[in-house]
């Protein structure tokens, strides 16, 4: 009997450690829909895409246009509201600007896909005039597809003195803003590459009272430099997914935030990914980035901003080459666009986001968990939760969620979807599956939200889980 009560001694660290990796890690997760807060902004899922690409190919060919029809039917299923076109070849010098007839195709794509654009004038060695030219053209033509011109992209590269950038700014703007040109003409600034954030507190500072603000626009690459992880891409992953990532949002946030919202000003992400130069093979372009990138849209929107435009394409603007681009949501194919798992986080947020966020709070015995989760109050008294699991590997913790929303859930009406990857493996390129169904290359979903029955407890709440590496949306119905 005693080497059976020793055995069992022995036994017992594994057990636990058995249980902790397959499901019985307890969460308790309560939201209030009493007190909803900021709206998520229509528009908030969006593309950044290089100015290069505005440009006809050598057959004639444009990207953005209206024949393109499954580019549009992409967007669309994305749930893309918002296109940038910039990137380090809006001030690229040995390229053209784009031609009005350049514009042309690019603002009819804009109408049939349903988005509104930022466009980049071009500052590096261009002209007011020229900037001006274009901007009244675009006014005239295309005021209802337009968010905002953006004057120069990441000017801290070739003006690294924010004074002398700030005068060429207001030179530029004074021109634009004449009345013969673009006296209406709205802005958004100073389009900064991260670690000069501060030049966007001061950009609102500066030119807040002047009226030609839409925003503050910053660009965000949260993972670094792609060269420093070329051959480790492990740490690349982990990186992305560690919970440490939210300790960086807070203080890259802090170097401008407050100026902002001081001002009453709105800020957007014209461009972000996940790492720089490209992004990072074997980490941008798996089911990893998706975790990260659905956590990113959800922590930043809880944090005033207004919106994210994913920068993208089959080729990217490095320094002065091109690269391929390993953060990109899809890339062309023969038959369409194959989306990479990036475009799935995209389209679960831009499914679940619209309503005002409300108060979400946690508590758990486990220490290190690496979970969040987010609520809006949508119409029709709809709650929807959204629930990221980003553990994994060695680490990978199953979780067994319980939704508390004291007295006001309808328990028969709840349904559910599933963002999920083959094996819960993060270095997947393939086989993620959202609602049951993948995106495929002529753009067509076949997923979809589907009844669930949660576990009800006395006490009211309802407990759904949420494996590793998984995310789970649910929408509930709220008693009026």
């Amino acid at each position: 009997m005693k080497s059976r009560y020793r055995l069992l001694a022995r036994l017992l660290p594994f057990c636990l450690a058995t249980l902790l990796v397959h499901g019985q890690v307890p969460v308790d997760v309560t939201v209030d829909p009493q007190h909803p807060g900021l709206t998520i902004p229509a528009d908030f899922v969006g593309l950044s895409y290089e100015m290069q690409r505005v440009l006809a190919d050598t057959n004639g060919y444009h990207y953005f246009s209206p024949t393109n029809q499954p580019l549009i039917a992409t967007f669309k299923t994305l749930g893309i509201k918002n296109l940038r076109v910039g990137g380090n070849t809006a001030d690229r010098p040995s390229l053209p600007t784009p031609s009005t007839a350049d514009v042309d195709q690019l603002f009819a794509f804009a109408r049939a896909a349903g988005v509104r654009v930022i466009y980049t004038l071009r500052l590096n060695q261009g002209t007011p005039a020229a900037a001006a030219r274009m901007a009244a053209y675009i006014e005239r033509h295309y005021a209802t597809q337009l968010d905002c011109f953006a004057i120069g992209n990441e000017p801290n590269v070739f003006s690294t003195n924010y004074d002398v950038y700030l005068t060429e700014w207001k030179r530029y703007a004074t021109v634009i803003t004449q009345p013969s040109n673009c006296p209406t003409a709205k802005f958004c600034g100073p389009s900064v590459s991260p670690g000069h954030e501060k030049w966007s507190a001061r950009f609102a500072d500066d030119l807040a009272a002047t009226g030609w603000l839409a925003y503050i626009s910053q660009h965000d690459y949260p993972g670094g430099d792609a060269r420093k992880f070329a051959t480790n891409a492990p740490a690349a992953r982990e990186r992305l997914l560690a919970p440490a990532m939210a300790d960086h949002y807070e203080k890259f946030a802090a170097n401008f935030v407050p100026a902002v919202l001081t001002h009453q000003l709105n800020y957007r992400f014209e461009e972000a990914n996940s790492f720089y130069d490209g992004g990072a093979l074997d980490a941008s372009d798996t089911f990893a980035a998706a975790l990260w990138a659905l956590d990113y849209q959800w922590w930043w929107a809880a944090h005033h901003l207004h919106g994210i435009n994913f920068h993208t394409g089959d080729k990217v603007a490095a320094r002065d080459e091109n690269k391929p681009c390993r953060y990109a949501s899809f890339w062309t194919v023969t038959n369409g666009y194959n989306c990479h798992p990036i475009a799935y986080a995209e389209k679960l947020f831009a499914l679940t986001s619209p309503g005002e966020l409300l108060p979400v709070t946690l508590s758990t015995p486990a220490t290190n968990l690496n979970f969040s989760a987010y609520a809006v109050l949508g119409s029709t008294h709809k709650v929807c939760i959204t629930l990221i699991n980003r553990s994994h590997d060695a680490n990978a913790t199953n979780l067994s969620v319980q939704l508390h929303l004291p007295g006001l859930v309808n328990h028969s009406s709840v349904e559910i979807i599933r963002l999920s990857v083959e094996h819960n493996d993060v270095t997947a390129k393939t086989g993620v599956s959202l609602g049951g169904g993948t995106i495929g290359d002529d753009a067509r979903w076949e997923g979809k939200w589907t009844s669930f029955q949660p576990v009800a407890n006395p006490d009211g709440s309802l407990t759904v889980d949420v494996p590793a590496a998984n995310a789970v949306a649910l929408k509930l119905h709220i008693r009026s």
